[in-house]
């Protein structure tokens, strides 16, 4: 796999971070999480990882880490900026040790302003890039698309695109350097478009009333006779034309598609007649046409839809419990994701210390002193 040899060390956290670790897992990178110390609860998206229980809050602990990160190539770190540097473990310290590391910080806020170091969580994020602002049904209070935006795009997602690039750069110039992704500033980036397209008057209505913000009654989704939903996205008038169709309608009869005063009238049009018929009678109309009309899934039914089941879109692991397959598809050297299931904490504590230089002597004087948790150790002893 494409990042075969590329050791990453990531320090537990909550969704961001292990997605991020996860990524780079999937596509071939030796990941070991650093977990807290009967910390059972936050192993989510270990899946391909290795887990090593360490006392961060001890100085052994902290030493050992610090050796751990000399051999890295990649260490991954959740915290709130100064965090790291309270530990002795900040870049400054480890990139003296070893030149080559890519220290990812990725947080919330940023290394740097006024709210660097408070709490926050995907909300808060999504708030000050202003992406929150733009989100909701008229009339009513902007609400986040779940934690997906700045979590997992703005936040993890964009971060492990940033180890990448200083992976490849790292190809040229020998170095490593330091990398400050702010879910804040990752989610304003994956925003660009609507930034880029203000001048054009795409977002100059209120909230909900824009073409792409569920205000266009071809851009929203309807229910249908028996509770289930579709989802429209017409927008070209070629596709608009098919919509009306598959709908029974005329345009002659219908308002200019693009008239804006007439859009509320249109989507209660639209919507009484998806109510007559159930999602997969709509589905029987419109699948395989051009009028970008497609049923809303739940995660069941995305499992068992017959495009996914050709692209074997989702896998499952060791446990039979589905999951997305990790995207995207490489021609050569695709993701193979793990089969197994997650990692207990401590579960790989002595052999991960092993290969990162550590003597059986010094792992046993470790765990005797508290600072790693090993089942392994604990049997021998």
């Amino acid at each position: 796999m494409v990042l075969r040899g590329v050791r990453v060390v990531e320090l537990a956290g909550l969704a961001p971070g292990p997605f991020c670790g996860m990524v780079l897992a999937d596509f071939g990178a030796d990941v070991v999480r650093v977990n807290r110390l009967g910390s059972a609860g936050e192993n989510f998206l270990a899946r391909g990882k290795r887990s090593l229980a360490l006392d961060l809050k001890r100085s052994q602990g902290v030493a050992v880490l610090r050796r751990m990160c000399a051999r890295a190539d990649v260490l991954l770190e959740p915290f709130r900026c100064g965090v790291m540097e309270k530990l002795q473990l900040g870049p400054e310290t480890l990139l003296q040790d070893n030149p080559k590391l890519i220290y990812a910080r990725l947080s919330g806020f940023g290394q740097s302003g006024i709210f660097s170091k408070v709490a926050g969580h995907d909300i808060n994020y999504l708030a000050l890039s202003g992406v929150l602002s733009k989100i909701g049904r008229s009339g009513e209070n902007p609400y986040p698309p779940l934690n997906l935006l700045a979590d997992f795009g703005g936040g993890g997602l964009m971060c492990t695109l940033g180890i990448v690039l200083a992976l490849f750069e790292r190809t040229r110039s020998g170095r490593g350097q330091v990398i400050d992704s702010s879910m804040v500033e990752g989610t304003a980036y994956l925003s660009s478009f609507l930034w880029k397209t203000q001048p054009m008057g795409l977002w100059e209505q209120p909230r909900g009333q824009n073409m792409l913000d569920g205000g266009a009654p071809f851009y929203t989704t309807y229910k249908t006779a028996d509770g289930e939903f579709m989802a429209v996205g017409a927008i070209e008038p070629q596709f608009y034309a098919q919509l009306l169709k598959g709908l029974g309608l005329e345009s002659e009869e219908l308002p200019s598609q693009m008239s804006l005063a007439d859009w509320p009238e249109m989507k209660k049009k639209f919507a009484d007649v998806f109510a007559k018929k159930t999602k997969a009678e709509w589905c029987q109309i419109f699948d395989g046409t051009d009028a970008c009309v497609t049923p809303v899934l739940t995660f069941e039914e995305a499992l068992h839809h017959q495009h996914n089941r050709e692209r074997a879109s989702f896998i499952t692991d060791g446990k039979q419990l589905p999951s997305p397959r990790p995207a995207p598809l490489l021609s050569r050297t695709p993701a193979v994701p793990s089969a197994k299931g997650d990692p207990s904490v401590g579960e790989h504590t002595v052999e991960v210390l092993r290969e990162y230089g550590f003597s059986q002597e010094e792992i046993r004087q470790l765990h005797s002193d508290g600072i790693v948790e090993s089942d392994k150790l604990k049997a021998n002893l």
